[in-house]
This record gives C-alpha cells, structure tokens and sequence, in this order.
C-alpha cells in the first residue's frame, strides 16, 4: 500500500504545479493560475470567541484560529472562514497550509490604537524603516517564512482605517514607520484574489522576498491625498502574477522594488519574472512604475493591456545614484491613457536614502526597456528619458507611442539615454531616432 503524502510533500507538489503554471501562463500570455484547492479542514473565527460586531477587538480571536490550525496540521492545511460582520482586529499572523477566507459582507478592520501594533525589525534589504530610523509597525495581516497560504473570498474587504495614520504622517508626528495592510516575507505558493483592500495605513499588498505569487481579481481602493497608498508592491520576489485588478490609491498603483541602496546592494535579491496584465486605476502618481528602490535588481518584467486614467504618470521607471543594481528586459505594451501629466517617464534622479552610508558612485544600469502600442489622450507632456551622465540608460525602445492633449503636448526631454523610436507622436527626442542597428526595435 503506498503512503499518502505527507503535508510538506504535498505542500512541495503544489509549489512545484505553480510554479510551473505561472512559467507557462508567463510564457504563452495565458491567464494565470488562481484556483484556490479545497482545504481538510474548515473552522469559523466565530468559533474562536470573535464578535464581528465592529466594536469587538478580535486579535486574539485570530491568534487562536491560527494556533488552532498550525496544531491541527490537517491533511490538506485548514480554511478560516470570516463570515459577514466587521471584525475590528489588530495584527496578526498567518500560518502555512491555510486559506484566509472572508465571505461576501465580511470586513476585516485595522484598529486604530497604536499600541495594538507590534513593532517589527526592518526589512534586511532596507536596512531601517522605510520613512524612519529604527523598527516598523506590523502588517495588519502578517506572514513570514509560509508555504501554501491564500487569502481570498467573496469580495469582502480588509479596512486598514488609515487615516490616523495619514494624518500622523502629515503632521510628522510618526514614531516609527507606517504599517502596511498585508506584508508575506520569504514565503512561497500565495494566491490573493476576490478581495477589497482599502485605506492602508502606507502600501497595500506587499510581498517580499516571496516567490510564486498570483494577485487576481483584486479592487485596492484609498483616497487621492492618502500618502504613500501605493497598491501592489512586489520586492526582491519572483514568479509574480498580477492581473485583472482595479486599483485606485495615492500613490503608484503597482511599484516593483528590490531593496534600497547598500542594504538591498548586499541583501542582492532581485525582483525578476513578473507578468502584469489587465489592470485598470488612478491615480496621482505611477499607474506602473519600476522603483525607486531597486538595488537587488529587476528584471524579465512583462507588463499588457493597462488602462489608467487621471494620473500623474503612465509609466515610471525610477532610480538614483546610489542605488547601483539593474533594471533590464522590461517590456510594457498595449496601454491607454486618459489624463497624465507625463506619459512615460525613465529618470535616473527618483528618490531618497536611508543614511548617509550610501556610496553615490554605484551606479545603476538600465538596459533594454521597450515601450509599445501606447495610445493616450489628455496628456500634458509626452515623457522624460533622463538617465545618468556616467551610466548611459541604453536600448531604450519606443514603438508606436501616440499621445496627445487638448492643446500641443509638451515634447520628450532626453539626455544621457541611448535607443530607438519607431511611429512616436511626438516626434521623439533626437537619442532615440535612429533605429540603425536596433533590431531590438525593430522586432
């Protein structure tokens, strides 16, 4: 008689099939895989002394939901099922083997009392708080070092209450830097979809360090004043899929980081084989950006089909002296506009630093960015390729770009950039008009 496996070997066995179906899906621009598995156990937070009565702190209710599954160890891992009400919480953590499940009217909600939020260490590739020396406040809903984990539902909705914490930040009176809604650390196999996020306290979704990750049929919503709300931040991660979401924050509305400055120079994790699709969003800032933090790198990012209207920039890839690190083989196409300030922007001057410890002469390398089939309307200023004097931004590929305003755009500002421009309107800067020995593109 052969043995069942094990949960670690099936947990292995799904990591694997995910793996390979986001290569596939990657590859033949097919959608990817986001069919969550039936779990061997389902239990209710109910079950464990929650109230989702809106007054009701429910951390411990969590906690104990969580303990219950991780000793349970049931064959399949364990779905905690949030049923309709709001269920007032701080933080807590996630454990492997285990959906997060909130059903149709169920609203998990951050508190507000700060000292409810645990501190944490910063992330290694940052080196301190991202807005402040020192820790940083918990994610709302935690994990770190998880296999097999998804979060998803009928549409119900994880409240970050944020502003308190927005308010805190503009009367700079923040003592450590801002939590996010959800942040996976070093974890692999997450599927998050069918959910509401809304009004983080700073980004909204946030893994890093993860690899094998979809983000589906997810609506991230936060004013347009809410500072620093930006949506989906994959960081120093791998295998990535994100599609058909809605997004509209303060912020950049999907930002792909790896690490900031010396700290993600020596952490050296790159964001890498990330496909992007379908998305829709506004906001005052990026629709998809690159940066500005991306020492460990980033690369083989495929971005299509990207409707954004009333924002600040299109597309922004952003980096700085001192980052050192790559960004190459990013290739975005099939995008309309409707509202920007910018069309496209590439600079080589985005961005702080977290000490005084950076060392300016690393230099970051961008190479072989290709933007295609661009069509916008309401766009003030066609775009901005600005790299760096000592590190040229090479093969930097314009293909049918067509953008244009209620009055004349303003034209493309260039310098220190080197590439090709085929069927751009305007007409492009003069450092991308020769396509002479460019089949780069050309094909």
């Amino acid at each position: 008689m052969v043995a069942s496996p094990t949960p670690r070997a099936r947990a292995s066995l799904l990591c694997l099939s995910l793996a390979a179906a986001l290569a596939l899906a990657a590859a033949q621009g097919e959608t990817c895989p986001a069919a969550v598995p039936r779990r061997g156990a389902w239990m209710s937070l109910a079950s464990f002394g929650g109230a989702g009565d809106g007054r009701t702190l429910n951390t411990a209710a969590f906690a104990r939901a969580v303990a219950r599954i991780e000793r349970r160890r049931a064959r399949a891992g364990a779905l905690l099922y949030v049923p309709p009400g709001v269920w007032l919480t701080g933080p807590f953590n996630l454990t492997s083997h285990m959906t997060l499940f909130l059903a149709r009217g169920a609203v998990i909600r951050a508190t507000q009392d700060t000292s409810s939020w645990p501190l944490i260490d910063p992330l290694p590739s940052y080196g301190r708080g991202r807005e402040l020396p020192g820790g940083r406040y918990m994610s709302l809903i935690h994990g770190d070092g998880l296999q097999d984990v998804f979060i998803t539902g009928e549409n119900g909705t994880i409240d970050g209450q944020g502003s308190m914490w927005w308010d805190m930040w503009k009367k700079r009176t923040l003592p450590f830097t801002r939590p996010h809604l959800l942040e996976l650390i070093s974890s692999t196999d997450v599927i998050i979809s069918n959910i509401v996020f809304q009004d983080s306290p700073f980004w909204n979704i946030h893994p890093v360090y993860c690899s094998n990750v979809v983000i589906t049929n997810v609506t991230v919503l936060a004013p347009p004043d809410s500072p620093n709300t930006d949506g989906i931040d994959p960081d120093s991660s791998s295998n990535v899929c994100i599609e058909d979401s809605y997004i509209s924050t303060g912020d950049d509305l999907i930002s792909i980081k790896s690490g900031w400055d010396e700290y993600g120079i020596a952490f050296g994790r790159p964001s890498s084989g990330i496909t992007i699709r379908r998305i829709t969003g506004s906001g005052p800032f990026a629709g998809f950006a690159v940066g500005s933090e991306t020492s460990g790198g980033v690369e083989n990012v495929h971005v299509e089909h990207l409707n954004f209207f009333s924002m600040g920039v299109g597309i922004h890839i952003k980096t700085n002296s001192g980052r050192g690190g790559f960004i190459r083989n990013i290739t975005v196409s099939d995008v309309t506009l409707n509202g920007a300030r910018y069309g496209l922007r590439i600079a080589g001057d985005v961005g702080g630093h977290p000490d005084a410890s950076y060392n300016p002469s690393m230099l970051p390398a961008v190479d072989s960015v290709t933007i295609k089939n661009v069509w916008g309307e309401n766009i003030r200023q066609a775009g901005l390729i600005r790299g760096i004097r000592n590190s040229v931004f090479s093969r930097i590929c314009l293909s049918n770009v067509k953008l244009y305003g209620s009055a004349s755009v303003g034209p493309w500002k260039c310098r220190a950039v080197s590439g090709g421009a085929l069927d751009v309107q305007p007409l492009p800067c003069a450092e991308l008009t020769s396509t002479s020995g460019m089949s780069f593109c050309t094909n």
